[in-house]
C-alpha cells in the first residue's frame, strides 16, 4: 500500500536538511511542503526550484529580500524571521515537520508545530535538553509523536520496537564516537584549534556539532534529550566510547538482553524511518559489510578530560534551568571559539562556570527558559 508523505523542513540548507531531500529525491512518493533556512539563500533558491515547496522562509530579512527578488518567476512565496519559521513549522499540508535548525532556536517552532498536530522528526535536540517537560506535555496532548532523527536516538527508538513499556528497560546505553581527540589528555589539547575540533573521524556534520562531538558535549546533550524521549531517569544512561560508529546505541533490558541496532555513519538511514515510521523503505548505498570490521571496541568515556560529559549529566540530574545553561553557555562558548576569541578547552570551563552562576528555577516557563538562555550567553561572552 502507498503511503504518501508531506514534510516540512527547518534547517533545508544544514547538513540534515540535505540529507532529508536527497531521501525525497530516491522517493517519489514524499513531498515537500515548505522549507527554511537561516541565510544561504543561494541554495535555497536551488531546493525551492527543485522541489517547488509552497512557500520557503528565510531567517535573516535582507536575505529573504534577496530571494524574493530571485523566485519571482516562480509561485513559490518567501517568507521571514521567526514568524516565517512558524509558519514553515505549522504549513497546511505537512503531516511531519524535520527540525534540523541548530540550538534553541529550534524550540519555539516545534511547539507551535505540535500545536498544530503535527508529527515531529526531531533532530534539534536542544528542543528537549532546554524544553522537554514542556515539549513532551504538548505531544501527549495533542497527539504528536516525536520520532528522533538522531542517529543515537533512532537506534534506541527502533531497539525499543516490540517492548511492551518503559519498565522493561534497565539501561539505555548510548555510544559515542569519541571525537577526534580520543585518548588526549586535557595538556595536548590545551593548543587545539578550530581546524583540529572540526576533523570529526567517522561524521560529516555542520561545525557546531562537530565541535560538541570533540569536546563531549554533544553526547551529553543526548543524554539529556534521551532522558525526555524515552522516559528514564538520567543515571540509567550509560555512554559508551565506540569508535567505528558501528553500533550506534543500545538498550539493555530487565533480563539482561541486549539490543541494538547496527549500519553504516549515515544519517540518510534515522532521516527516513523518522518519515515513514513504523514502514522501511529500501535505501542506496548505506549497506554495512560485517567484514570490513575484525573487531568493535568499546569504552568508558574519558570525563577527566572531557568533563563536560559530567556537567551535562550533573544538569539533567537538577534539572530546571541547567540544562538550558549548558546549552546555551556551549553556544556561545563554541561560537567565540570558532571566532578565535578562545581556547579549546575554555569552552567546558565557561559551561562549569555559567552553570555554577545560574540562579536555581525549576519547571520554567518558556520565558523562564528564554532568559536562562540570554543569562547563559551573556555570561559566557562577558567573562574575562
Amino acid at each position: 500500500m502507498e503511503i504518501k508523505h508531506n514534510i516540512s523542513i527547518l534547517g533545508a540548507t544544514g547538513s540534515i536538511g540535505t540529507q532529508t531531500l536527497d531521501i525525497v529525491r530516491e522517493n517519489p512518493d514524499i513531498s515537500v511542503r515548505a522549507i527554511a533556512a537561516h541565510k544561504n539563500i543561494k541554495l535555497l533558491e536551488e531546493q525551492a526550484r527543485e522541489f517547488n515547496p509552497d512557500f520557503v522562509s528565510v531567517t535573516d530579512e535582507k536575505a529573504a529580500a534577496e530571494l524574493k527578488i530571485k523566485l519571482a518567476d516562480t509561485s513559490v512565496r518567501v517568507l521571514s524571521g521567526e514568524s516565517g519559521l512558524i509558519e514553515t513549522a505549522t504549513a497546511d499540508g505537512a503531516d511531519t515537520v524535520v527540525t534540523a535548525v541548530v540550538g534553541i532556536a529550534g524550540l519555539k517552532p516545534t511547539i507551535e508545530a505540535i500545536k498544530a498536530r503535527k508529527n515531529i522528526a526531531l533532530a534539534n535536540k536542544e528542543t528537549l535538553v532546554t524544553g522537554g517537560h514542556i515539549v513532551t506535555a504538548l505531544a501527549r496532548e495533542y497527539g504528536s509523536a516525536l520520532l528522533p532523527v538522531d542517529s543515537e536516538h533512532s537506534a534506541i527508538f527502533q531497539s525499543l520496537q516490540g517492548s511492551r513499556d518503559k519498565s522493561e528497560i534497565k539501561k539505555i546505553l548510548l555510544t559515542a564516537s569519541g571525537g577526534p581527540f580520543f585518548g588526549k589528555t586535557r595538556a595536548e589539547l590545551a593548543d587545539v584549534t578550530p581546524a583540529d575540533a572540526l576533523k570529526h573521524p567517522n561524521w560529516d556534520m555542520g561545525a557546531k556539532v562537530t565541535i560538541d562531538s570533540s569536546t563531549l558535549v554533544n553526547k551529553g546533550l543526548e543524554v539529556m534529550e534521551a532522558r525526555w524521549l524515552f522516559g528514564v531517569d538520567i543515571d540509567d544512561i550509560e555512554v559508551l566510547v565506540h569508535r567505528q560508529s558501528v553500533v550506534h546505541s543500545a538498550v539493555e533490558f530487565c533480563d539482561n538482553a541486549v539490543i541494538a541496532q547496527l549500519g553504516t555513519p549515515d544519517m540518510r538511514l534515522p532521516i527516513q524511518y523518522a518519515i515513514t515510521y513504523p514502514y522501511r523503505r529500501p535505501m542506496s548505498g548505506n549497506v554495512l559489510d560485517f567484514t570490513r570490521y575484525n573487531t568493535l571496541t568499546f569504552a568508558k568515556p574519558d570525563t577527566d578530560t572531557f568533563f563536560a560529559l559530567s556537567l551535562a549529566f550533573e544538569a539533567g540530574r537538577k534539572g530546571g534551568i541547567l540544562p538550558t545553561v549548558f546549552n546555551s553557555a556551549d553556544e556561545a562558548a563554541v561560537e567565540l571559539f570558532l571566532a578565535g576569541k578562545i581556547g579549546y578547552l575554555d569552552i567546558a570551563d565557561r559551561i562549569a562556570a555559567a552553570m555554577q552562576n545560574a540562579p536555581c528555577v525549576q519547571n520554567p516557563t518558556i520565558d523562564e527558559i528564554f532568559e536562562a538562555d540570554a543569562y547563559a550567553r551573556d555570561f559566557v561572552k562577558n567573562r574575562s
